[in-house]
């Protein structure tokens, strides 16, 4: 089922020249563009001491689920599915493996970190955004279904023990947010 959905998804590109393009766009910038978003929520008007914390809750997700896919890459070597003949590549190769995908695990720690931590109408706007960052991954070659799947664990896993580690209000929390 995760090769057909792959095929599926990736069956569409190197057909429409502008749905590749956007498609290669997304990959390309959605994740800096979410981090963006984060970083403006800094600034932000109301509750921005809970806004802060979310923030850097954000970026610790990101940093911790990044750091867990690098371990996990010492150990899973799945090859990427244009390698193994299963998609249609439209983007440059990496020389890195495929399981678990890196952009999966950096959209969507920021969105289980907001939902988490209560900013539900953000956490649906970065859905969005991930959801885009995560089928454009498949839909340029990159990636199978499943990892992204194993992409959203990892992000969801991180984002938790953010969560349960890390609490408003703290010593730390009160000298990190104070910053700017």
């Amino acid at each position: 089922m995760d090769t057909a959905v792959t095929q599926w998804i990736n069956s569409f590109a190197g057909h429409e020249a502008a749905l590749d393009q956007v498609m290669v766009e997304i990959t390309a910038f959605g994740v800096p563009l979410m981090v963006l978003l984060v970083v403006l929520h800094w600034w932000g008007k109301r509750s921005r001491v809970h806004k802060r914390h979310i923030c850097v809750a954000a970026g610790l997700s990101f940093l911790l689920g990044l750091a867990l896919a690098q371990i996990m890459l010492l150990f899973i070597h799945r090859i990427r599915p244009y390698d193994a003949g299963i998609s249609h590549l439209i983007v440059p190769r990496t020389a890195d493996w495929s399981f678990p995908s890196d952009h999966a695990i950096a959209s969507l720690s920021i969105v289980f970190a907001f939902a988490l931590h209560g900013l539900h109408r953000w956490s649906v706007i970065f859905l969005a955004l991930a959801a885009l960052v995560c089928i454009s991954r498949i839909y340029v070659g990159m990636h199978y279904a499943s990892d992204i799947l194993g992409g959203a664990a990892v992000a969801l896993l991180a984002a938790y023990a953010v969560k349960r580690l890390y609490h408003q209000g703290s010593k730390l929390d009160r000298i990190i947010t104070a910053i700017f």
